[in-house]
Order: structure tokens, then C-alpha cells, then sequence
């Protein structure tokens, strides 16, 4: 209680301490000294729930990663024990491993921090090259790898995009000289008995969760949601030319309408070799691709003859294109044979699944580039015995497989008159002396 000073005045100081109720006072006090101990309490309660936060970051069985996980335990006996294991764990070599570790991990590896250490790039790596072999789900990996499921979501984009951004360019860029299609021509003609063939194009549907708020746009005719996948492949299975992420509702023809490589086939930008005669003194013939039925008929690209009503000579030329073509079919069946994560239905965001796919695409050629063969699953392509060349398919064709573009109803579509002419001179040749194969015949 305060008392105003005019009432002490003329009065002693034993009066004045009578006047005061020291009860009052020492009651103030107490007060005083309790809420001074209650925030006091409040706030060591903060710092504890803090301090409890921070120690539940890391789950009790993930902080044993380094002793019982899947990286520091089993890839480390694999890697001493057993190479050939090792490589049917994450599709790659133990060497072929660290080359990759070592180009990426300036892209990937994070800086140690006062509450945590940042994971090892070689963890990153190896459950990323897990998840594309199998397909498991992030959280079937964060079992065995002791990582975080979320952490795992967040990482297997990010490895993802630093081998596009580090390899894409040394083994899955388009050829732009003329000298490289020259050679890739001359590989299939030497393989497939096709002259002047430069690729075979072809796309395959990749299964995904319908995305929110997009309608049926990724509904395919088939009767699910996907991404299409469209490639350009060479003679020994490579792929030259890949694009993904269009929706799975347009048909083959009208992605190809829209891509990079149409235009640049169109005004040869790509640098295709001038026309030259197949045989000394006929007329020159342009380098050209090869497709099926529901691509547009051009000079730079060969399909089939309709079905209907075809001769001799055309069924020739038809076994003789498709055989050709079948390299698209064959790339995309051992792709998926080796990158399982393809035949599941992907959930992730569609940029993230196109990252991923487009990352498969760069492994696969990467493999196939170093020859490196797959171990534990036996993967073949389609093969060609005896002296009719008859084809015994690969093993992958025994498996699930992606799903093709064609289309229940094929749009008709016509070549322009020098495509025509072009193509009845191809179907000339390979019925020619100079271009059939002795066992053609026994293959109509």
C-alpha cells in the first residue's frame, strides 16, 4: 500500500512504522518473488522442450546408419566379398560406383552443421541407384539405408539432376555432325541390312499418379495416367535424342510434332548427310529414320507400307524396315528390365519423375557405352539365329514391359509425293541384287 508523504510529515520514524502494515509489505514480496519464479520454471520448460526437439531429429535405430546400414554394412561386404553382387545390388560395378561418387559429390554433398552431420554423398548415390533398379518405395529404402523417408524423397531428385547436369552431355547428346550420323548409319546398315538409316524413333508410356487438379490430360487411351517417353535410338541400343513429361492423353505423332528434334530434322539443322546413291550411279537417296505406322511419312522419315493388300515386294520391305526399328523396342525393353522403377506408378511431381526417367535414359547409355552387361538378371535383346535369321525374342519381352504409343485407330497419315517416291525406291532395293538378304523371303 502506498502512503502520499504529507501524512508522515512532523511524525517520528517509530509513528511511520506503525503506520505501515508490514504484513502488506512482506506480502508484496512474496508475491513478487513467486512470479519471478514461475517465469523462472516457464522458461527452463522451453529450453527443455527445445533441447527435447532437437534430440528426436534422429530416430534411436537411425542413429546406428554407420554400423547397421545397408551403405557402411552390406555395400562394404558386397564390395570385398562379392563384385558380381554388388553390381546386381545397384546395377553398376564397384568402379564404375566411385567414378560416379567422385563427379558428382561437389554437386551433392552438404555442409556439416552444429545440430547434425550432413549425409555422405556415397549414401546419397547409393540409395538413388537402389531406388531406380527396384522401384521400392521411399520407405521400404529408409529401412534398410537408415535414412529419413523424407530425406530420401528430397535427395533421389537431387542425385538425379547432377548426373543429368554432369554426364548428359558426354553420353546422351544428339549427334550435330555430319560424320557421327555417317557412322551410326553405316553401323545399322552393317547390323540391319538398312541403308542410310540414322535412328529409330518410337514412344512408350511411363505409369504415374494422377497429378492434382489436371482433369484426364494424363489419362492415356490404355486406361491410366502417364508421362510418354519418346526416343531416338542407334543400332547398338544407345539413345541419341530423348524427350519425356508430355501427356500421356497425345498421341505419338502429335508429340513428335511439337519436339526439338522434328524442327531439327525439318531444316537438317542436326546436320543429316547430304543424299547419295545407295548404288553406284541410281539416284541419291536423303539419310533418313525409321518408325511406325503412326509417325507422318517425310524423306528424313521411313515408316511401313499400309497392311492391306501388299505385294511380295512390300512385305519384304516392311520385315525389312521393322527389323530395323525393332533397336527402339529393345532399348526401351532392357531400360526398363534394369531400371525397374519403371514399371511402377510413380507418384512423385511430374518434374521429378521426368528428372528420373531422363536420369535411367543416361545410366542405360552410360552401361551400354563401357559394355558392361547385366549380372544376376539376365537381360537380353531380341536375337537372330541360324541362316533364315530367325528371331528368338529377348528376355525382357517375358517381363512386364512399358507400354507402347500406338493407338487403338491409327490416323491415316499420307507422306507428301517425294516421300512416296523415295520409299517405293527403298522397297525396289531391298528386292534388288544389290540390297535383299538371302533368308528375306523366309521371314514374310
Amino acid at each position: 500500500m502506498d502512503y502520499p508523504l504529507w501524512e508522515f510529515n512532523g511524525l517520528s520514524l517509530q509513528d511511520v512504522l506503525a503506520v505501515l502494515d508490514i504484513d502488506i509489505l512482506i506480502c508484496k514480496l512474496q508475491l513478487r518473488i513467486q512470479l519471478l519464479m514461475e517465469e523462472e520454471k516457464a522458461r527452463r520448460e522451453r529450453e527443455r522442450q527445445e533441447l527435447q526437439k532437437t534430440r528426436i531429429w534422429v530416430k534411436e535405430y537411425l542413429k546406428r546408419r554407420e554400423e547397421l546400414g545397408m551403405y557402411s554394412r552390406l555395400m562394404e561386404e558386397l564390395k570385398c566379398e562379392d563384385e558380381a553382387g554388388f553390381q546386381n545390388f545397384l546395377r553398376f560395378p564397384v568402379v564404375l560406383f566411385h567414378e560416379l561418387l567422385e563427379a558428382i559429390t561437389p554437386r551433392i554433398q552438404k555442409q556439416d552443421t552444429f545440430f547434425r552431420r550432413a549425409l555422405p554423398a556415397g549414401l546419397k548415390l547409393a540409395f538413388t541407384l537402389r531406388y531406380l533398379a527396384t522401384g521400392n518405395t521411399y520407405q521400404d529404402i529408409h529401412y534398410g539405408f537408415r535414412c529419413g523417408a523424407n530425406t530420401i524423397s528430397l535427395a533421389v531428385p537431387e542425385v538425379c539432376q547432377a548426373l543429368l547436369d554432369e554426364f548428359a552431355e558426354e553420353y546422351m547428346s544428339c549427334p550435330i555432325e555430319e560424320e557421327q550420323w555417317l557412322k551410326i548409319a553405316e553401323e545399322f546398315n552393317r547390323r540391319w541390312n538398312l541403308p542410310h538409316c540414322c535412328g529409330a524413333l518410337d514412344g512408350k508410356h511411363v505409369a504415374i499418379k494422377k497429378p492434382n487438379n489436371t482433369g484426364s490430360v494424363y489419362f492415356n487411351y490404355k486406361g491410366f495416367f502417364s508421362l510418354v517417353l519418346m526416343a531416338l535410338v542407334d543400332a547398338n541400343y544407345r539413345f541419341l535424342y530423348v524427350t519425356c513429361g508430355d501427356y500421356g492423353s497425345i498421341s505419338d505423332g502429335g508429340i513428335f510434332e511439337r519436339t526439338d528434334l522434328k524442327a531439327a530434322l525439318r531444316d537438317n539443322s542436326i546436320n543429316l548427310p547430304p543424299p547419295s546413291p545407295i548404288v553406284p550411279g541410281q539416284r541419291p537417296v536423303p539419310y533418313y529414320i525409321v518408325a511406325d505406322e503412326a509417325f507422318p511419312l517425310q524423306t528424313w522419315l521411313m515408316k511401313p507400307l499400309p497392311q492391306k493388300h501388299m505385294t511380295r515386294e512390300q512385305r519384304i520391305f516392311n520385315y525389312r524396315l521393322s527389323r530395323a526399328r525393332r533397336v527402339v523396342e529393345n532399348a526401351f525393353g532392357v531400360l526398363a528390365a534394369r531400371f525397374r522403377c519403371l514399371f511402377t506408378t510413380m507418384g512423385q511431381k511430374t518434374d521429378t519423375i521426368t528428372t528420373i526417367v531422363l536420369t535411367c535414359c543416361l545410366l542405360h547409355n552410360m552401361l551400354i557405352t563401357k559394355k558392361i552387361q547385366a549380372i544376376g538378371e539376365e537381360i537380353t535383346v531380341d536375337q537372330e539365329v541360324g541362316e533364315d535369321h530367325v528371331r528368338i525374342p529377348g528376355s525382357w519381352r517375358n517381363e512386364q514391359t512399358l507400354q507402347d504409343m500406338g493407338t487403338q485407330r491409327p490416323r491415316v497419315r499420307y507422306g507428301n509425293k517425294e516421300a512416296k517416291e523415295l520409299r517405293e525406291y527403298l522397297v525396289q532395293y531391298v528386292n534388288s541384287p544389290e540390297g535383299s538378304v538371302p533368308w528375306q523371303d523366309s521371314r514374310i
